[in-house]
């Protein structure tokens, strides 16, 4: 099928898309360096007491506990840079999807069991204050949003990079 969008309309995809990764990865990369200097021994323990004991292994909250900063910094920094954001967006959408179903489990055992978000942000909660499950659905749901925006908005490709990675791809490639 031909492309009939015009290049006024590319521009506009393309800075809708900017705004959403932008956005999506700030939030991402402020959660995972959150995660990362906080006591993450202490934040693997009240995962514990979050995800159903029939999901929880010691693997497992291993995993959650150390490797879930990893993975929010890296999809955060992918995003930021614009290096093919369809592919990093899809790969969000489990990860907010998670999110949003652990803050809906919170929400339904009771404000008074959970009355914050289990270290969303880490050490930064400590600046910026804890939020509350309702309030992290809430992000949640607008992040999950942005990255459905990131994949049916962008132009170009699936796997498009930004115009400055294909230049330096380019002069790598001529140096050679």
């Amino acid at each position: 099928m031909p492309d009939t969008t015009t290049k006024g309309q590319q521009r506009v995809r393309a800075a809708i898309s900017l705004a959403a990764s932008i956005l999506l990865g700030m939030t991402l990369l402020a959660s995972g360096l959150g995660k990362w200097f906080s006591n993450l021994p202490q934040e693997t323990e009240f995962i514990d007491n979050l995800i159903p004991v029939f999901f929880m292994t010691p693997k497992v909250a291993l995993f959650i506990g150390y490797g879930l900063p990893w993975v929010e910094t890296g999809l955060g920094i992918f995003l930021i840079l614009g290096i093919w954001p369809r592919l990093w967006a899809v790969f969000c959408l489990p990860l907010i999807s998670a999110f949003m179903a652990n803050n809906s489990w919170m929400i339904s055992q009771g404000i008074d069991k959970f009355p914050q978000c289990a270290l969303c942000f880490g050490r930064l909660e400590e600046i910026l204050g804890a939020l509350s499950p309702l309030q992290s659905l809430c992000i949640d749901i607008g992040l999950f949003i942005l990255a459905l925006i990131i994949i049916f908005v962008h132009p170009g490709t699936f796997l498009s990079s930004p115009p400055w990675a294909v230049k330096l791809s380019k002069k790598s490639k001529k140096d050679k």
